[in-house]
């Protein structure tokens, strides 16, 4: 069985030394690791059967269908894809209640990082299941929170980023309305906020008014004034970052001294997998810094996902950030922050901070990525991405006109369908649901189809199934198009 980094503070360390603790004997008890060889062997023993896609069961797709109206019933409105797992999984390879097998390649927008029934985190699992709490939070919370936050704050601060504080949290959401609380104490009475077109910051009531997307916000009282600047054009890199930072001063010029925070999505997750550049965030950075505008790094999508384990890491933004949240992939949510963006007592405080699973499995998921080698110039991350990238460039070669792109870095991958309308492309997702192969939409104008990989389990050869799908479903429409 695979062992995770062991935590370095002194004081674990000196806790594991006195050998008293009945915690520790209870996570040592040889009944625990029989337990955990004999779960994972009956989990491989049902799940290594899963290794392809398959259509559903008719036997079950009556009830099925049931279960499905009656969940659309109970939460108001059916769910987007006609999906219930029914709890088992090989990798990238899912189950479904009807019996149906599908390959994962958006894994819950980014939630998992290791795929489905993964032997490391039914480990984690297993180590939650024995703590004494479910969650964990404002008044008691147990050592392994202070290991994943020690993990996640060690990490961030390794190239120079003065990251060293984390306040954990269930959701990106909460991540990001922490961090926002933080900027505006800090620097009230600044009440505004900068921001990038087709940002996604979340759908609370704060959230929704930077988000730019208007239908989240019909029927919502207004909140938070945000004021936008052009993201980079990879196309004019150095007109697009002249433009942006002429409008920065602009917005600056005309509510002096009112603005709290900078958003930055640096890639663009929601809006289209647009990625940003290095000179183009200095130079806005610059101005905000001038103008004691915080630096808010909206990491809850690509945290993990591209040649280092923070994207700030990756653009070289070490020094310059202030604030940065995570999420998705690392199952409990985190703010990070540095000296000056401490907050005040009773600022930020919540019943939940998160689950002890999620930090077992964020402290397994997070240290695992980074001893496999999926960071670095030509880790993991990136020859998966350009394994891919070929693929669907191989695709649009083949039925031109078809599969434009691809888009995004890393763990991060899209392509613009046909005209790259919405129709086109939930379409397209769709059509691939139904031939086994998940993915979801991003974007708007152009419209574009996501993938937000397993990177802990998938492989080339994963990759190259996925591709045939997609071919499959391009030509389908393609000739469908001509008849």
């Amino acid at each position: 069985m695979r062992q995770l980094r062991k935590p370095t503070a002194t004081f674990s360390v000196k806790i594991k030394m006195t050998n008293s603790l009945h915690a520790d004997k209870l996570r040592n008890d040889p009944r625990i690791e029989e337990a955990k060889k004999l779960l994972l062997a009956a989990v491989a023993e049902h799940s290594q059967t899963l290794v392809s896609v398959r259509p559903p069961n008719p036997e079950l797709t009556v009830d099925y269908e049931k279960l499905l109206a009656e969940f659309g019933s109970i939460r108001g409105n059916n769910i987007f894809f006609p999906y219930l797992g029914s709890g088992i999984g090989n990798g990238p390879f899912v189950e479904l209640a009807d019996g149906s097998v599908k390959l994962d390649m958006i894994t819950g927008i980014g939630v998992h990082g290791y795929g489905h029934s993964h032997p490391m985190l039914i480990e984690a699992g297993v180590d939650a299941a024995i703590s004494d709490t479910v969650m964990q939070g404002n008044l008691q919370q147990n050592t392994n929170s202070c290991d994943i936050a020690r993990l996640l704050t060690e990490t961030a601060c390794e190239s120079g980023a003065e990251l060293k504080h984390c306040f954990l949290t269930t959701s990106g959401a909460m991540a990001n309305e922490n961090s926002l609380k933080m900027a505006f104490q800090k620097n009230h009475p600044a009440n505004r906020i900068i921001a990038f077109p087709k940002c996604f910051a979340g759908r609370t009531l704060g959230l929704a008014q930077i988000t730019d997307k208007a239908k989240y916000r019909v029927g919502l009282p207004d909140t938070i004034s945000v004021d936008y600047i052009p993201f980079f054009n990879y196309k004019n890199p150095e007109k697009s970052t002249e433009y942006a930072v002429k409008r920065l001063k602009y917005h600056i010029a005309r509510y002096p001294g009112k603005h709290a925070a900078m958003w930055m999505e640096l890639v663009q997750g929601e809006g289209g997998y647009y990625e940003g550049d290095t000179e183009y965030f200095k130079a806005i950075i610059d101005v905000a810094k001038e103008n004691n505008i915080a630096v808010i790094a909206d990491e809850v999508q690509s945290f993990c996902r591209t040649t280092r384990p923070f994207a700030f890491q990756h653009f070289g933004l070490d020094k310059l950030v202030d604030l940065v949240t995570i999420g998705k992939i690392s199952q409990v949510c985190a703010t990070l922050f540095t000296d000056d963006y401490n907050p005040k007592p009773g600022l930020i405080s919540q019943t939940f901070t998160g689950s002890t699973w999620a930090m077992y499995a964020a402290h397994a998921i997070v240290s695992g990525l980074i001893e496999n080698g999926n960071f670095g110039s030509n880790g993991r991350n990136v020859q998966l991405h350009n394994h891919f990238a070929a693929g669907l460039r191989a695709i649009g070669e083949k039925h031109p006109g078809t599969v434009a792109g691809p888009h995004g870095v890393g763990g991060m991958v899209a392509f613009t369908p046909f005209d790259g309308s919405a129709d086109a492309a939930k379409e397209v997702v769709n059509r691939m649901f139904h031939a086994g192969l998940m993915s979801f939409m991003a974007g708007g104008d152009p419209s574009r189809v996501r993938f937000l990989m397993p990177l802990g389990c998938v492989t080339e050869a994963h990759i190259d199934m996925a591709c045939q799908i997609i071919e499959s479903v391009i030509a389908e429409m393609k000739s469908e198009m001509k008849a």
